[in-house]
């Protein structure tokens, strides 16, 4: 998108135009992050829904098409940083487009954290030496949440520096990590394959007693916290080149490989594993199958090229934090606005909400250091917030192509006649997961046994917390009446 297309929509150029088609993608394959998300929740879901949680896969690979379809016409109608706000705020002007850009950032912060501590699940089983902590690296244990806490926090040091010293940098590491996570991917699908001692019937059936319904819709929360933040594809659109165009196959590129991917590392990983039933799928997860499958050696090296998606995973999360943060500043919709939207010259970046990211999202691990629920807290809150945000911008989207007021651009990508159905039917699959992840389950949110209805709402009581401040913002800024919004 040239600099007049931008200035359309009342914005100078000022983030520089460098990334390129691949970069882009990059961008949304790195924040969804398969290795990373799929090693970090394996244990989980099988924890829940036996064999059977494979099939919640397809489920909400199909519910995220269907939102990743609305967010690309969104994409090439609206390139601009920060997409979801930009997209909501066009959408629906006023409190309700601010407040997607607000829970979007707030699920940003706390995915960014959840990222973080994902280390944890690698690094002790690469090298003993990487439990600094001491004691059981397992990170429901109050040892291991301790160290995943210390191991997130040196991790998001890192990032920030990164993203602070411009996006040249950030896409360079990017987009080596995603070429080696890329790789890590198809290696270890075939190497699963070829060491199979069952095949792909074992998702037919349980191997151990029957989880239930309620089971199996617990263990969805692995697959919707993998295929979520592939909208960042178009949040770098302000850096990208010809973004009208290359946004929209970014966002569903990004989302269709990482589903089709991380679908088929599940199906092989239960065709390797040597037992279904010996309780090790269900404690150690992904790294036990590694392990076991390609030898000590050689399963520590895989390993080591998973801590290296979790650190691209981390880096690209922040990324697409920073750009919200700038988009939401330079329309004057943050306390602070005139730094968090000041651009470094030299970087080219903006160094403010990469400092701002970095230090919220420790201060959340901080929060929990040695809470043993740390981990599924924190991934069964970041889904729910950002699915809330998401809902957002796909229920005002709906509303507006009823009345007529959306409607196909010439030459750009659209839904065509197919627009509504396929609108409808992502508003109802983004409530329906949004009830089911924040269901008040205690295995997810009350681990240690506690019994408290406030720590079995915790997803709703922080989902609460940060309507609260949004508004409270949004009344002592309500900066957003007065910034023009071009009719759509």
């Amino acid at each position: 998108m040239p600099s007049e297309d931008l200035s359309a929509f009342g914005y100078r150029q000022e983030l520089r135009r460098t990334l390129g088609g691949f970069s882009a993608f990059a961008a949304g394959f790195s924040f969804v992050s398969i290795l990373t998300t799929v090693f970090q929740l394996f244990a989980f879901g099988y924890s829940f829904g036996d064999t059977l949680f494979f099939w919640t896969w397809p489920l909400v690979i199909a519910g995220q098409l269907l939102v990743a379809l609305n967010f690309a016409e969104l994409a090439a109608r609206f390139p601009l940083a920060g997409s979801v706000y930009q997209w909501a705020k066009h959408l629906s002007p006023g409190f309700a487009g601010w407040l997607a850009g607000w829970m979007m950032l707030v699920g940003c912060v706390v995915a960014l954290a959840g990222a973080a501590i994902a280390l944890q699940v690698v690094l002790p089983s690469v090298w003993s030496g990487f439990q600094l902590v001491g004691g059981d690296p397992a990170i429901t244990s109050p040892t291991g949440a301790s160290n995943a806490v210390l191991l997130g926090t040196l991790l998001i040091v890192l990032t920030t520096a990164i993203n602070a010293g411009g996006v040249r940098l950030m896409a360079r590491i990017n987009d080596v990590g995603v070429a080696a996570e890329l790789v890590g991917v198809l290696v270890l699908i075939a190497g699963l394959a070829l060491f199979a001692v069952r095949g792909p019937q074992v998702v037919l059936q349980p191997a151990g007693e029957s989880p239930g319904a309620g089971g199996v819709l617990a263990s969805a929360l692995m697959a919707a916290y993998v295929l979520y933040g592939f909208d960042t594809a178009a949040s770098v659109a302000e850096e990208t080149k010809d973004a009208r165009r290359i946004a929209p196959r970014a966002v569903l590129r990004a989302l269709l490989i990482s589903g089709v991917g991380g679908l088929a590392v599940v199906v092989t990983a239960l065709m390797a594993a040597p037992s279904l039933t010996d309780g090790q799928l269900a404690g150690k997860g992904l790294p036990y199958v590694i392990t076991a499958v390609f030898g000590d050696t050689l399963g520590r090296v895989f390993l080591a090229d998973v801590a290296i998606a979790v650190v691209v995973c981390t880096l690209t999360i922040q990324t697409g934090t920073v750009r919200l943060i700038y988009s939401m500043a330079r329309d004057g919709a943050l306390p602070g606005a005139r730094r968090l939207s000041a651009v470094n010259a030299r970087t080219g970046t903006p160094i403010a909400p990469a400092v701002l990211s970095g230090v919220l999202a420790m201060g959340l691990l901080l929060l929990n250091l040695g809470n043993p629920t740390i981990f599924s807290t924190i991934t069964g809150t970041s889904v729910v917030v950002v699915y809330l945000a998401y809902l957002l911008v796909t229920g005002p989207l709906l509303i507006r192509r009823r009345q007529g007021r959306f409607t196909a651009e010439p030459g750009h990508f659209s839904l065509g006649r197919w627009a509504i159905p396929v609108n409808i039917a992502a508003v109802g699959y983004g409530a329906m997961m949004i009830v089911n992840i924040a269901w008040p389950r205690a295995e997810i949110y009350d681990l240690a046994g506690t019994g408290s209805v406030w720590v079995l709402l915790f997803p709703i009581e922080f989902v609460g917390a940060a309507l609260l401040t949004g508004y409270l913002c949004w009344r002592r800024r309500s900066a957003l009446t007065t910034v023009p919004v071009p009719a759509t």
